[in-house]
């Protein structure tokens, strides 16, 4: 237990994350080809979509039925794991809540726990084979390195049949070229496939399409296109189709979810008496087109805000709160997935969603939670003192009431010497440190000489320093 020290020179707090001990790294993953007999009588696969070669939700056969991994206590270990049981040399990421699509069958492992260096996820922990309290809402999913293993027997590894996915979709401005100012935001819909992109035959072609199409590329809706004017223009152009009898709901996140079909390499009639289908989409505040059409919108009486994004890094991110009674409170992640998601993203004026982060990944809630004696827990308030945990490497300090500015961080740990250590000179740290109310940046961290005549100089001559210092 080492004790943490965080002073106030002023009413302001602040939050962040400090490493306050040294992170353990994850163990280097085995590259070594052989298979233990653990793994024997198993079977993986990489399986949904929208997803490429080396990442998908990982499907497992045992005793001759597929099933899945849930998502609790996964971790980027065994991930590891799972990527050198499909012939990958390392893992890069892992996926959680059905990001590829939720599977069918059993639920074979949940809670599993590696280190890294199984041969086999047989070797790790978990509750059982088949004794899982999750849905396949909680399906996992790997990404692996795009880098096979030397010398791998693919012998228990069977992928699952490459059928043609739409991963990615653009408009392309059939007339002006050159000079319509970006985003692009209506024009011929086209599908990236291996032949190339290809157009989309427009037959039984719906406005729930081009809301699916407009949420994609990152537009809250769509609006009416003038048919008669691209069909003419269709007539004295050639087009190459690859894509037809698209059939949306309006609530997918993503084309692929949709129902369609693939024109085989044999069609040698495509799209008879169609044309390419034709979507414009309408941008929302941050990405309205021109400066007139900003104006525009900016003129429209607009209600109170009854959603918003706080603590992400970048626009569009962050964690959801809404507004109710003239109270800010945040959504529960309980099946939470990318079409609730989408609805909250086109609310505020994006497209469809991305990814839906569950598990409080950007924060909790703007409310003071934190004691000055919190006994262990993760969190201080400025200006109080804790004893951690020692498997607690990360403290969270409270910046409800502070407002934007340039600050001065100083942390010290075990500050009264009350630990007995080898070197005391690393206890303490001290940064610059910037918020502009939705992030912070911290840089010029000093630790050592943090308390020397030059650092204190060096600091005392920040450029736009306000005077409260956070010690």
């Amino acid at each position: 237990m080492r004790p943490v020290s965080i002073r106030q020179w002023s009413p302001w707090g602040l939050l962040l994350c400090l490493l306050c001990c040294s992170c353990l790294g994850a163990p280097s993953p085995s590259t070594a080809p052989e298979k233990r007999p653990g793994s024997q009588g198993l079977r993986f696969r990489l399986a949904g979509f929208p997803r490429k070669p080396f990442e998908g939700r990982v499907e497992i056969q045992r005793a001759g039925e597929w099933g899945t991994i849930c998502d609790d206590d996964f971790t980027l270990q065994a991930a590891h794991v799972l990527c050198r049981e499909l012939g990958f040399t390392e893992a890069t990421g892992w996926t959680h809540s059905a990001k590829y699509g939720p599977g069918t069958g059993r639920i074979w492992l949940d809670n599993l726990s590696c280190s890294g260096t199984e041969q086999s996820v047989t070797e790790c922990a978990s509750r059982g084979w088949g004794n899982s309290d999750c849905t396949h809402d909680e399906d996992a999913g790997v990404i692996c390195k795009d880098q096979r293993l030397p010398g791998f027997s693919d012998s228990n590894v069977i992928e699952v049949e490459q059928h043609l996915q739409v991963e990615e979709v653009r408009l392309r401005p059939a007339v002006g070229r050159g000079r319509r100012p970006l985003p692009v935001t209506e024009g011929l819909v086209e599908v990236r496939l291996p032949d190339g992109w290809l157009q989309v035959c427009d037959k039984g072609w719906s406005a729930h399409n081009s809301h699916v199409v407009c949420g994609m590329l990152g537009f809250p809706s769509e609006k009416r296109v003038n048919t008669a004017f691209y069909r003419l223009l269709a007539q004295r152009q050639q087009h190459s189709f690859g894509l037809h009898g698209v059939a949306c709901v309006g609530t997918e996140a993503h084309l692929s979810l949709c129902s369609l079909e693939f024109y085989r390499a044999n069609d040698t009639t495509r799209c008879p008496g169609g044309a390419p289908a034709v979507v414009s989409c309408v941008p929302g505040p941050l990405y309205a087109a021109s400066s007139g059409q900003k104006k525009q919108q900016q003129s429209k009486p607009q209600g109170e805000t009854r959603v918003r994004l706080k603590g992400g890094a970048h626009p569009g991110e962050g964690r959801v709160e809404v507004l109710k009674a003239s109270t800010w409170g945040t959504v529960c992640d309980r099946k939470w997935d990318l079409q609730a998601a989408s609805v909250v993203c086109r609310e505020l004026g994006f497209g469809s969603a991305r990814e839906a982060l569950s598990g409080a990944r950007m924060g909790q809630d703007v409310a003071k939670r934190y004691e000055c004696a919190n006994f262990g827990e993760q969190g201080i308030t400025v200006g109080c003192w804790d004893l951690y945990r020692h498997d607690i490497d990360c403290q969270w300090i409270d910046i409800t009431d502070v407002r934007p500015g340039n600050y001065i961080l100083q942390v010290v740990i075990n500050p009264n010497f009350e630990v007995a250590e080898s070197d005391f000179t690393n206890n303490a740290m001290k940064c610059n440190c910037k918020y502009d109310g939705h992030r912070i940046w911290v840089h010029n961290c000093h630790i050592g000489d943090a308390f020397s005549e030059e650092a204190n100089r060096r600091f005392e001559r920040y450029p736009g320093q306000t005077s409260n210092q956070i010690v």
